[in-house]
Parts: structure tokens; C-alpha cells; sequence
């Protein structure tokens, strides 16, 4: 998995990004302002970093100059449409609003990753190993079959690990917003890949919510 610094002035969004990065296995690195972030990112090696944009001493469109090429997402209350220009243009990877859901940011991370070459190509649990390039799954070494659905809902699963999501969050990152079928789908979807991939006792049930992977 990646290495990823948080760089956030409020501590609260901080440490709540910096626990989600981890509960999906990556690890992290936390800055509070600017001229501390170019420090953290010249000494440590760095996959992505998160970077808000309003900071203490530097702001984030200096900060951004200085640490070149590492992959930058930039998070900002600033949504407007030369503010998002502008760190685009300085070569920023994405850039997200604030307020914003830790999925969308999860999700964001992971899409960032895949295109910088630093996602896991990869993932292993149990006797259970998903080759997310080339879209295998394997158990034991035996390939297993797994309808395009199926496998859609296994990625959301896996990118959001030890995470509870709702059926109706599952619906619209695996099926995709336009998709107008009953969440009762998910649970069908669900106790299919527990009976394939031997997952019971991995892909919980989180009470009058939804499901979990737990890694």
C-alpha cells in the first residue's frame, strides 16, 4: 500500500483522514502547515499527498511548488473555478471540496494511486488473491468464476476495507448512480461472493446498515 501525508491545519480533519487512510492499510504521515509539509515530503518518501490549500505560513499552491513531482490531491472550502484551476495548473492530481465524504476521498486516493503506478496491483486474504490488473480471482490457485457484477462489488469491498458501508453506498459506487434496482440486490450480490470466495466470516453484516469487509 502507499505512504500518503496529511497535510491539514485542523487537527480533527487530520487525524479523521489519517485513521481512515489506515483502516484501508495504508500508512501516513501528518503535517500542520506548509513549511512543515515541504520538510516531511524532502526526508520521507512520499506516495500522494493530501494538501489543503489554506495553511499556516505557506499555502498549499507554494507548498506544491516545492515538492515536485510527488502526486498531489488538494482539499480546500474554496470550490470555485479559478481556485480549482489554478492548482490544476500548478499540477495537482485532483482536487477535492470540502465538506466531502471519506469514501469520495478514498475513492480519489485510489484513482490517483492506479494512475501514478502506486496502487497495490494486488490483494490477498486468506487462501483468496484478486489480481485487480488483469480482473482474476483465485482461491487455492483455482480460478474462480465471478459474474462482472460480482467482481464490481468485490473492488468496492476491497478499496474500502474495514470500513461499513451502506447497501445504498454499495449501489452507487458498484453499480453506479444511475442504477434504480432494489439495495436487496447487494445482499444477493453479497452472499454469493461469501459462498465463492469462502468469505463468511470476512464480508460482516453491520446491523441495519449495510456490509464490511474486515482485513
Amino acid at each position: 500500500m502507499a505512504h500518503i501525508l496529511v497535510v491539514e491545519d485542523d487537527c480533527a480533519i487530520n487525524e479523521l483522514i489519517a485513521r481512515n487512510l489506515k483502516l484501508v492499510g495504508h500508512s501516513y504521515s501528518q503535517a500542520f502547515d506548509g513549511e512543515e509539509a515541504v520538510r516531511m515530503a524532502s526526508v520521507k518518501q512520499t506516495d500522494l499527498i493530501l494538501l489543503d490549500v489554506m495553511l499556516p505560513g505557506l499555502d498549499g499552491f507554494e507548498v506544491i511548488k516545492k515538492i515536485a513531482p510527488t502526486p498531489v490531491i488538494f482539499l480546500t472550502a474554496k470550490a470555485g473555478l479559478e481556485h480549482r484551476l489554478r492548482g490544476l495548473s500548478l499540477g495537482a492530481d485532483d482536487y477535492i471540496a470540502k465538506p466531502f465524504e471519506m469514501l469520495e476521498m478514498l475513492a480519489r486516493v485510489e484513482a490517483v494511486l492506479r494512475r501514478t503506478k502506486k496502487s497495490a496491483s494486488a490483494f490477498s486474504l486468506d487462501n483468496v488473491t484478486v489480481d485487480l490488473l488483469g480482473r482474476k480471482v483465485t482461491a487455492g490457485g483455482e480460478n474462480i468464476e465471478l459474474s462482472h457484477q460480482e467482481y464490481e462489488l468485490l473492488e468496492v469491498l476491497i478499496a474500502n476495507r474495514n470500513i461499513a458501508m451502506s447497501r445504498e453506498k454499495l449501489l452507487e459506487l458498484a453499480w453506479g448512480y444511475d442504477y434504480l434496482g432494489e439495495s436487496r440486490t447487494v445482499d444477493t450480490h453479497i452472499q454469493k461472493l461469501r459462498s465463492k470466495l469462502g468469505w463468511e466470516n470476512r464480508i460482516k453484516t453491520v446491523y441495519k446498515l449495510g456490509y464490511r469487509l474486515e482485513v
